[in-house]
């Protein structure tokens, strides 16, 4: 590895598979040692499974999936396939990056046999793992991947992800843009195509693309996402409400993030639209919740969507029929493995900590904040102060100051401007 930088929905698997339109790839000519993927792009090797747990990968990505982890069946049908290894060192980024790493190096050590398919994507994706990561590098990258390679969709997703982290959707459209018309009438591609749309306050053609997206696949638990969000901005609560309900039942294969996430919504289009706050209760209890009983919960992920929600309840001085599941919320939040993974779990976290008079602990997640700030390069660094002040503020307003609060928000606060919550 050069030390300057790294080198440049379902049930179950065989659920995947029914996307996967085999018939399609295998009228591709299959050179010899060589597969084809599902977007129709070569890889080097010659193994069926390697390609059938790649491809199952994608669709689970894609559908916000429990199952991601198939993709670590990838290197085991073939441990020199570069595609396999890059793609399972992604998924273990967050988890275990240890690991992640060897896998990392067995992509690297095999780019000299990889199909230019695979080193495109290794470059793109093995940047992101390089300690000073800047975002506007990483996307340039993944750019110039798409643009030889549009039917990535897998690809085009870690676009979305992030450029929704970098606040930037005004980059994200533009390439969509540009390599719709390569997908048209895929999968996963309208709901994609929605979300900056939305962001940008295009709600009607946002509105179109959601609709085909679903009209598509109706299981498509972020073209239901990205609806919602536009009948929410507009106000058009009961109509969101009734859409997301019907959807629900296709959300129980879903990972945590996408399950408890599509909850939330639901649950604040009750709120906002003046419903009785058992609703709400209803949805946090037998919905949010209760996802956490499943044996493969990811619990931050819906410990964020509950915090999320609960902050909200206390902005509409609601919180007083939910205090007794705040505590029990903020005593998990003091553990501190859960800390610095996130700048909006982080922020809700120290508002919960602050809120049931945990003020120690939640000073100390504040501390660390700011010490990861100061460690961060020049152009990050000053990005990054708001997302302090905004944690210093939270504090405050957690403990009843709510005159400290707003004067560290200042009169001219927009939340719009803080959507770059990233570490």
């Amino acid at each position: 590895m050069k030390a300057s930088c790294c080198v440049s929905v379902t049930q179950d698997v065989s659920m995947s598979f029914k996307y996967m339109r085999e018939d399609e790839s295998q009228n591709h000519e299959k050179r010899k040692g060589s597969r084809f993927v599902y977007w129709g792009y070569e890889v080097n090797t010659s193994s069926d499974d390697c390609i059938a747990a790649i491809n199952s990968y994608s669709h689970q990505v894609l559908g916000y999936g429990r199952e991601r982890e198939v993709i670590l069946e990838a290197p085991l049908y073939d441990k020199d396939c570069v595609l396999g290894n890059i793609l399972a060192a992604h998924y273990l980024t967050s988890s275990d990056f240890a690991r992640a790493k060897s896998y990392l190096r067995a992509a690297e050590s095999h780019l000299g046999e990889a199909t230019p398919y695979e080193k495109a994507v290794f470059k793109a994706v093995d940047y992101l793992f390089c300690e000073n990561m800047e975002d506007d590098v990483a996307l340039e990258l993944h750019s110039k991947l798409l643009e030889k390679f549009p039917k990535d969709l897998l690809s085009w997703k870690r676009v979305e992800i992030l450029c929704f982290y970098m606040g930037r959707p005004d980059l994200s459209l533009p390439l969509f843009e540009k390599i719709l018309p390569e997908n048209r009438e895929q999968d996963y591609v309208y709901g994609m195509f929605a979300f900056p749309l939305m962001e940008l306050g295009q709600l009607v053609e946002a509105e179109k693309a959601a609709r085909k997206g679903y009209e598509i696949n109706k299981n498509d638990s972020w073209a239901h996402h990205c609806l919602c969000h536009v009948l929410q901005t507009e106000c058009r609560f009961n109509e969101a409400v009734e859409f997301m309900e019907g959807c629900s039942a296709s959300w129980d294969s879903c990972s945590s993030l996408r399950y408890s996430h599509n909850w939330w919504h639901v649950a604040v289009c009750y709120l906002e639209a003046g419903s009785s706050i058992s609703k709400v209760q209803d949805i946090y209890d037998h919905q949010m919740y209760k996802e956490l009983e499943k044996d493969d919960a990811v619990a931050t992920d819906v410990y964020k969507d509950a915090l999320g929600l609960l902050l909200r309840l206390d902005t509409r001085d609601k919180l007083d029929e939910f205090l007794n599941r705040l505590k029990i919320l903020a005593n998990c939040l003091t553990d501190q493995a859960m800390w610095y993974q996130e700048w909006l779990f982080d922020i809700t976290t120290i508002w919960a900590l602050s809120k049931v008079g945990y003020t120690s602990q939640a000073h100390v997640l504040l501390e660390g904040l700011k010490s990861r700030t100061s460690n961060m390069g020049e152009k990050k660094k000053q990005l990054m102060q708001k997302a302090i002040v905004l944690a210093e503020a939270v504090y405050e307003y957690g403990k009843g100051n709510y005159k400290e609060a707003l004067e560290l928000l200042g009169p001219n606060f927009d939340a719009d401007n803080y959507k770059r919550l990233k570490y």
